[in-house]
């Protein structure tokens, strides 16, 4: 009873997962990667929308930074445009260099060194989280801008299940968020483009005076406070709104998943994004200053100055200035929560390619049945919903996270491009040019990262420097254990190389699949798989006839994003296969090879457990387990337990399975 109980208990939670996440894709049919691959548009919309929504809390956090001294918020517009444009064209060198992908991340790396790459990956990875995080409480603050102060209690509930939703959504694969949010998108930019440009227009005979007003007002400033003063004042202003520029490196983070040819994708792209990005920003900050905007409690300062300019419109008690003003709010959420996505589509790529590197566990490289990394959206969700449990869904407070960890990969990502420039600066006859742009890129966002730190630290930028240090930390350790293991793994496969025969033109003996058959699950590690077979024929001589090898070839993020490395994959897993039946047919043995390739290793070995089954009713399965000497729980997280699950599950269904182990 106990057991049809867990077998109709398993049956729902496949069709419960079926029905949230969708139907699985195959990894190898052709088209798959076009058809998710995102045109220039699209990708604005997924991957642009995490600049784009900035626009909803930078130029406010900055603005508000400047207490009293509005009329310095001209410079300050001026400042953020310029800012924009300046790290947009230093990341399309990014997207020209690494046109696979990878970002901040990859450019440490290969530029500067390994441990720059885990310093700029860890950071990316909390930055990605602080970006659905921040995104979902900003939007729903915008959402609430419309309610009385007393429903503010319920926000962080409501943050809570958006991002959940978001989770589920990514979960089913890449295309399914961003088609349902594209009208959203779409009517957030027409809206607050509208808006500004109305709000703008309206005050057309001031803005002559704009400029000669500013300069009396700062020299007056000036006189009281000195010109550093000011200067002080500007740039604590200019780097709180450092959450403005943030999602500019979204883009060549996931150049993977852009339409070929992926570079002219990823620079329009770009170009959509810093266009749009610079104008809204700059816009909005000009807006507080035309219509004097003062903070509302309850409410952002967008929502403010646009129920001032519709009530200019339309009269301040008008059904339809609210209405309008509903709709564009609405908009801004909408708009806010598309950026959240972002958080999804980046972070897990961030940690996939650490996986493949080896800073953080393997799993994180592994796709779903739906292609998807997995592992990656569930970290980021679980991150996300953590900080916004710590810091109760505060903007303020997620803005200063937020910003100190974004300027540290800028700052990284364009010094790898300012030492890749000098050192071709005799090869390219552009190297000089683009050095001086990313030279003055990276002072840039260099200063900003500074000024954010001295300012902030104590006001919660040390928790994101700690988080990010501890994540470096652990990055260190596991990369030392996967290092170690694999130098015990090359030794067992120095080892038994010689076990492999060089000639493999022996004839192929009979088979009976009538008698006994040990079947081997072969990995990658030649030698894991000879320990296993060497192990076998040892403990039980004589015992089998049959000698059958099944390999499944993991179509993880890495060789998923090319025809090339997928063939690679399946020569590596035939070749591997072909190894085992050589030293079979040398010996006189009868043999056979299956092989099978997709994201998930247990559904497609239980497809081949099927297949030899068919042709060799009589078959045990053999597997090893790797034992090391020091383990614990930690390591054990660090390796999947493909072999221990598989037992598990072909013990329900009463088919024998041995694990032998390996020490290490």
């Amino acid at each position: 009873m106990r057991d049809r109980d867990y077998g109709v208990f398993r049956m729902f939670g496949k069709k419960l997962a079926a029905w949230l996440v969708g139907r699985p894709r195959d990894a190898l049919a052709p088209g798959v990667r076009h058809h998710m691959a995102l045109a220039a548009f699209v990708a604005w919309v997924g991957l642009g929308a995490d600049g784009l929504s900035s626009a909803n809390y930078g130029p406010e956090e900055a603005f508000l930074a400047l207490g009293g001294n509005t009329h310095l918020a001209v410079y300050l517009a001026i400042a953020t445009a310029f800012t924009v444009f300046l790290i947009s064209l230093g990341y399309n060198q990014v997207i020209e260099l690494f046109p696979s992908g990878g970002g901040g991340y990859k450019v440490a790396t290969t530029l500067i060194g390994p441990y720059a790459g885990l310093v700029s990956g860890a950071a990316l990875i909390v930055d990605y989280a602080l970006t659905i995080a921040i995104s979902v409480a900003s939007g729903v603050d915008a959402l609430f801008s419309l309610l009385p102060v007393e429903y503010q209690g319920l926000k962080l509930g409501v943050e809570l299940v958006m991002t959940l939703v978001l989770m589920v959504l990514n979960l089913r694969g890449v295309k399914e968020p961003l088609h349902l949010l594209v009208p959203i998108f779409i009517g957030f930019v027409l809206t607050h483009g509208a808006l500004i440009i109305y709000g703008v227009l309206y005050h057309a005979p001031m803005i002559p005076d704009i400029a000669p007003a500013t300069w009396r007002e700062t020299r007056h400033f000036a006189g009281e406070i000195g010109w550093f003063g000011v200067i002080a004042v500007l740039l604590k202003a200019y780097s709180l709104g450092g959450g403005t520029y943030t999602g500019i490196e979204a883009v060549s983070n996931n150049v993977n998943i852009l339409k070929e040819p992926r570079v002219r994708t990823g620079r329009w792209t770009m170009v959509y994004m810093a266009l749009s990005l610079s104008f809204m920003a700059g816009g909005l900050i000009i807006l507080y200053v035309l219509w004097d905007v003062r903070a509302v409690e309850g409410q952002t300062l967008n929502a403010v100055v646009f129920d001032t300019i519709l009530g200019t419109i339309f009269g301040a008690d008008s059904a339809l200035a609210h209405g309008i003003l509903t709709l564009v709010l609405v908009f801004a959420a909408g708009i806010l929560f598309v950026a959240a996505n972002t958080g999804f589509l980046g972070g897990p790529a961030v940690l996939a390619n650490m996986a493949v590197d080896r800073w953080v566990p393997h799993q994180f490289s592994q796709l779903s049945n739906r292609l998807v990394t997995q592992n990656g959206v569930l970290v980021m969700a679980g991150a996300a919903i953590a900080t916004l449990l710590v810091t109760h869904g505060d903007v303020d407070v997620l803005v200063v996270l937020y910003s100190i960890n974004v300027f540290v990969t800028f700052t990284l990502c364009l010094f790898g491009l300012c030492v890749h420039w000098w050192r071709e600066r005799r090869r390219n006859p552009d190297a000089l040019k683009r050095l001086a742009l990313a030279g003055v890129a990276c002072f840039v966002t260099g200063s900003i990262l500074i000024v954010t730190l001295s300012a902030k630290f104590t006001e919660g930028g040390w928790l994101t420097v700690c988080v990010t240090g501890c994540a470096v930390t652990l990055g260190i350790a596991i990369r030392r254990h996967y290092t170690r293991t694999g130098q015990a793994l090359a030794k067992v496969d120095a080892l038994f190389a010689t076990a492999v025969p060089s000639r493999r033109d022996a004839p192929e003996p009979e088979m009976d699949k009538s008698q006994p058959t040990a079947v081997f699950m072969i990995g990658r590690s030649l030698g894991a798989g000879m320990h296993t077979l060497l192990s076998l024929r040892k403990l039980f001589p004589q015992q089998f006839r049959n000698f059958v090898f099944v390999s499944v070839g993991e179509v993880d993020s890495e060789s998923f994003r090319g025809e090339e490395r997928l063939h690679e994959l399946q020569t590596e897993v035939s070749a591997t296969l072909e190894h085992f039946a050589a030293y079979c047919r040398q010996r006189g043995l009868p043999s056979a090879t299956f092989e099978s390739f997709g994201p998930d290793i247990i559904f497609e070995i239980n497809k081949l457990v099927d297949r030899v089954l068919a042709e060799f009713p009589n078959s045990v399965f053999f597997s090893s387990t790797l034992i090391f000497d020091d383990e614990n729980w930690a390591i054990r997280q660090l390796h999947n337990g493909t072999a221990l699950t598989i037992q598990q599950r072909l013990h329900r269904r009463g088919i024998p399975m041995v694990i032998l182990p390996m020490n290490l």
